[in-house]
């Protein structure tokens, strides 16, 4: 799973997150059919289409690579790397604009190794110190800690973090951003342009009336609640 984007309670088999309520609506009030979510992994979201054992896949990044296989929808969100940081540590600098600006000796940023997060910022940062580590607890408890100076992660991930946390976390997203790509629907190559009309449309109308928005922030503040 990939929350908030996609979640699954493990008790109930039930599926949230604003990619599955955004499929759940599109199905049920736009197709007028019952909703089937399937269980797989992210090796197999694609093969997964082509194999026609699903007819959507949630929550891809819209890749040169992918695209050479499946199609995709509309963007729902977009997926960029953000820093997260502690408001009152006096190494950052205020007013952040671009990435250059926290690229100073002394700055320790954390990042999950091998992720493209840590791709991302890797191609830009040349002074700062880079903390690659193994999974997401490892770099929260790096910033938390104070080990690490700022945590480098995907923007809606680290909304999880600041939401959790707004007494000291505050993010930055640089400009240029890093890392931009789209996050959609993943389709079969050959969906006939007129259902693509329908599902562009209607991702289209949910953006620019704020849903997507509103769904994200419940998905996020769904996560923070004990027991979720």
């Amino acid at each position: 799973m990939a929350p908030p984007y996609v979640m699954r309670d493990p008790k109930t088999g039930s599926y949230s997150g604003f990619f599955s309520e955004l499929c759940r609506d599109f199905g049920q009030n736009v197709l007028k059919v019952k909703v089937e979510f399937v269980d797989t992994t992210w090796d197999n979201i694609v093969a997964g289409l082509q194999s026609d054992k699903w007819d959507l896949s949630l929550a891809l990044n819209d890749t040169p690579e992918r695209e050479k296989a499946i199609g995709f929808s509309a963007p729902a969100t977009d997926y960029n790397v953000s820093f997260v940081f502690n408001k009152n540590n006096p190494k950052i600098p205020k007013n952040l604009h671009a990435a250059a600006d926290v690229d100073k000796p002394g700055i320790v940023i954390a990042v999950m190794s091998g992720t493209s997060q840590d791709k991302a910022i890797s191609a830009v940062l040349k002074q700062a110190q880079i903390m690659r580590l193994p999974g997401n607890d490892e770099t929260r408890l790096a910033l938390i800690s104070k080990r690490a100076d700022m945590l480098a992660d995907a923007n809606i991930t680290n909304m999880l973090l600041t939401e959790a946390h707004p007494e000291w976390a505050v993010s930055f997203n640089p400009t240029p951003a890093l890392a931009q790509q789209e996050v959609a629907f993943g389709v079969r190559k050959e969906t006939p342009a007129a259902d693509m009309d329908v599902l562009n449309k209607y991702l289209g109308q949910q953006v620019k009336s704020g849903a997507v928005n509103r769904l994200i922030k419940t998905s996020v503040q769904a996560m923070l609640v004990p027991g979720q």
